[in-house]
């Protein structure tokens, strides 16, 4: 693969969520662009660069070395650079005038020392990935980096490690849990006051808001303390156990719902026992996959492996709760010409229909337009791809509470000859119910 593509391919699966301070270690690398770290500046930023052990595999004369180093690039700059390289005006990234110099190896002082501090501030606002290049064929480097991008803020001069497009993130996701925690004194109230009616299904819905309201909250602290501190401080392990729990409990609710277990019939099939026991084991890889690729980034090895896993096992999943909504509209549609109860079995196909509706908006919505959200984007308003998903996800939940909340349903009830005979019409027509 040509030099110019190899570059372009790197530099585009370069992205992370947030700047917090990072630390990588290279042994023995050869690789002409190492993207480290990617941030969006205001007027105010600044960017600390420590790295010790240094060493490299030759001893190059110092004009070489300055062709080996660290800089800041924009996205659109680095489309600029890539076409110099490929029209042959530069032959490394270090000459061209659209790149930032941070530090290069021949301002090492003395030339063999291993370590260097570099602090640099960044008056224009954008979005800047830090790289280091190295344009010295065969020359391998070892080193250990550590760097904090962040923005100043206020009198004080206050220091913010979250880009500028996400620094209100800690306010967005505390305001949603407690609209959670609000849901769910809602549904408790609602359970009692119909505690005649309820289902187990009904229990299980309010232990996922919970979870959804906990997942939210240490969410909140984590990036919190990054925007304080560059550091997590423990938060970021609890947002973990809970973003794990509540997206095993999400997707085996997805799948009771589709079922009608609890509320439709008592048990489970065992096709519908054999989806949840691939659904859920998906669920404990995809959460694994989750945490290598938020805390080790594109530096770590298998990290493009892992991240393709992720998203195969989410879209896994994602399809596998609809069949047993499928199943269930199927198994209606059988019913309603065998029991002679058309007029309540049509209500019952209409509620699953549109669920099955509702659940693929939700799905397309969040992994697909919330995506595209986030791709387009200015740098400044990032939090907005953030904020669309959760909203999509509270009006998924309000839906399914709303829809499937307990009733007083009577089996036996009396329905009138006209309404029997119009349902029964309509589910012969029953096309508009096939999947």
């Amino acid at each position: 693969m040509p030099l110019f593509r190899r570059l372009l391919l790197l530099f585009s699966l370069f992205y992370l969520a947030a700047a917090e301070i990072r630390v990588f270690e290279f042994r023995s690398d050869g690789h002409p662009i190492i993207p480290i770290d990617e941030f969006g500046f205001t007027p105010r930023g600044q960017l600390e660069l420590n790295v010790t052990h240094l060493s490299l595999s030759q001893t190059p004369d110092s004009q070489a070395l300055s062709n080996v180093g660290f800089f800041l690039c924009t996205r659109d700059a680095w489309m600029h650079v890539l076409q110099q390289i490929e029209d042959g005006v530069i032959n490394c990234v270090l000459r061209s005038e659209f790149v930032k110099k941070v530090f290069t190896l021949d301002q090492l002082q003395p030339p063999s020392a291993t370590e260097f501090n570099r602090f640099y501030a960044e008056l224009n606002s954008d979005q800047y990935t830090l790289v280091f290049a190295n344009c010295i064929q065969q020359l391998k480097v070892t080193m250990k980096v550590r760097s904090a991008m962040y923005n100043l803020e206020g009198r004080e001069n206050g220091r913010d490690y979250l880009p500028a497009g996400k620094t209100i993130l800690p306010r967005v996701y505390f305001l949603l849990s407690l609209v959670y925690f609000v849901l769910a004194a809602i549904w408790i109230h609602i359970l009692y006051k119909k505690r005649a009616t309820i289902f187990r299904i009904h229990f299980f819905m309010l232990a996922v808001v919970i979870l959804k309201a906990l997942n939210l909250l240490c969410e909140s602290e984590d990036k919190y303390y990054i925007k304080r501190t560059g550091s997590a401080h423990g938060w970021d392990v609890l947002f973990y156990i809970f973003s794990f729990l509540k997206g095993i409990s999400l997707f085996t609710l997805l799948v009771l719902i589709g079922t009608g277990w609890s509320f439709l019939k008592p048990y489970l099939q065992d096709k519908e026992k054999k989806l949840l026991m691939i659904v859920i084991p998906l669920q404990v890889v995809a959460n694994i996959a989750q945490v290598v690729i938020d805390e080790t980034g594109p530096l770590a090895q298998n990290w493009i492996t892992w991240k393709q896993v992720f998203l195969l096992i989410d879209v896994i999943c994602c399809c596998a709760v609809l069949f047993p909504i499928v199943w269930s509209i199927k198994n209606l549609r059988e019913a309603a010409r065998t029991d002679g109860k058309a007029a309540v079995n049509l209500m019952k196909l209409t509620l699953f229909r549109h669920y099955y509706i509702v659940v693929i908006c939700y799905i397309y919505f969040t992994r697909v337009v919330v995506y595209a959200l986030e791709t387009i984007t200015s740098y400044r308003y990032l939090w907005t791809s953030v904020v669309a998903g959760e909203i999509a996800t509270l009006a998924f939940y309000v839906f399914t509470g709303y829809k499937f909340k307990p009733e007083a349903h009577n089996p036996y009830f009396v329905v009138d000859d006209e309404e029997e005979e119009a349902a029964a019409v309509q589910l012969k027509l029953g096309d508009q119910f096939e999947m």
